[in-house]
């Protein structure tokens, strides 16, 4: 495979991380206005909100079958237009069914979204040689910064749902599908290996370690983006404006410790880069448990975007590592993992803080994010490390 190729490929997957991002930031920071279209009672909207998590892991699961016969970059090209228009549905509906109906389609389509993207960002960083798995990452968080952006604008101007996604999933959808002629995978494995094998070569003993970790990771994601603002208006007395900054600071330090956090990989190995990560989002949480006033508070936020931004994507690479001979339906399996957590998390916080308090909620998903360390080692599994001084011989390196 020629350098040239690899680059298209790394540039166009970067961008379907873009858009996906940009996506799932327009759908979640509009919820309020969705209920309101819909009509959408509180409490039939946890069952709304539960469905896409819980069908996007049947997406995921029902990802691992199709892989078997077509190529991740086949599910990836067609799921992610599906997903544009589910959005679409979305802001376009007027009835109840018609919004259960797109979610419902959003759900399934995002679940296979995210398993194909991730088997194509961990092949691909295999055929580098070395960390790259963070760089698309901080594409997604960049999608997700620039799609919260949008959504405040159509909040701000009072903009329909309709018209508000329409601008974007215009630009969107064309660009993604454009950029997936290039889509290229680093292991180019055929099809013919057959479902059954490749679910036998992939030990849920040996998976469940980082299943673990990616779910602890989604429960501490989780917390700030539905707790953020709450916690700081109500526990440390902030006004409502001053409420909504937590999570944006949370998205762009998420941004900028996987821009430079490959470097890290590169340089320190991907065990060490997953335990300062850990750390310092267990700190992060125990600054904000802890904090006196707003101000404390978001800098605990800060942390906890520094630290959290790295545990995901080395979870799926590691995966990769783990099963190279069966990487895609590692990480469709885990990618499952990914949903329990953000099931979990939310629900579980509200819970002990209207039992116990808001303050020590937040030590529980401190406690499962440190739990990471216990499972640290598993990010190191031969045969291959990615990065400086871990090298696999004979790799170009490609830029």
């Amino acid at each position: 495979m020629t350098d040239a190729r690899l680059r298209h490929g790394r540039a166009s997957l970067a961008l379907s991380f873009f858009v996906q991002g940009a996506t799932f930031a327009l759908l979640v920071t509009r919820i309020p206005a969705i209920q309101d279209r819909y009509g959408i009672s509180d409490g039939l909207l946890p069952v709304f909100l539960a469905a896409v998590p819980i069908l996007a892991g049947v997406g995921s699961v029902l990802t691992e079958k199709a892989v078997a016969r077509v190529r991740p970059r086949v599910v990836l090209r067609w799921t992610q237009p599906v997903v544009l228009l589910a959005l679409l549905g979305v802001g376009a509906g007027s009835e109840l069914w018609q919004a259960a109906l797109a979610l419902g389609v959003f759900g399934l389509a995002v679940g296979a979204l995210d398993a194909s993207m991730n088997m194509m960002g961990v092949s691909l960083q295999r055929a580098y040689g070395r960390s790259i798995m963070l760089g698309f990452h901080a594409a997604y968080s960049l999608g997700g910064i620039a799609g919260a952006s949008m959504a405040w604008a159509g909040a701000h101007w009072d903009l329909s749902l309709l018209v508000s996604y329409l601008p974007a999933v215009v630009v969107l959808l064309p660009a993604a599908f454009i950029g997936s002629r290039w889509y290229v995978e680093g292991g180019e494995e055929t099809p013919e290996k057959g479902a059954a094998g490749v679910a036998g070569a992939v030990s849920f003993r040996l998976l469940l370690p980082l299943c673990l970790v990616m779910a602890f990771a989604y429960i501490g994601d989780s917390t700030v983006s539905n707790w953020s603002a709450k916690y700081l208006q109500d526990v440390l007395g902030s006004s409502e404006q001053l409420s909504t900054v937590p999570y944006n600071v949370y998205m762009v330090t998420t941004l900028l410790g996987r821009a430079v956090g490959d470097l890290g990989v590169r340089r320190f190995g991907a065990v060490a880069v997953v335990r300062g990560g850990t750390v310092l989002a267990a700190g992060g949480f125990g600054v904000v448990a802890l904090a006196g006033g707003a101000w404390t508070g978001m800098l605990g936020f800060t942390l906890l975007g520094l630290g959290l931004c790295v545990i995901v994507p080395q979870t799926f690479a590691a995966a990769g590592r783990m099963f190279p001979g069966a990487s895609d339906t590692a990480i469709a399996r885990l990618n499952i993992f990914n949903y329990v957590g953000f099931l979990v998390g939310s629900p579980l916080v509200g819970a002990l803080g209207d039992a116990w308090s808001y303050r020590g909620a937040m030590l529980v998903p401190m406690v499962l994010v440190l739990a990471t360390l216990l499972y640290a080692k598993s990010f190191g599994a031969e045969p291959a490390r990615y990065g400086g001084g871990h090298e696999r011989p004979r790799t170009a390196d490609v830029g």
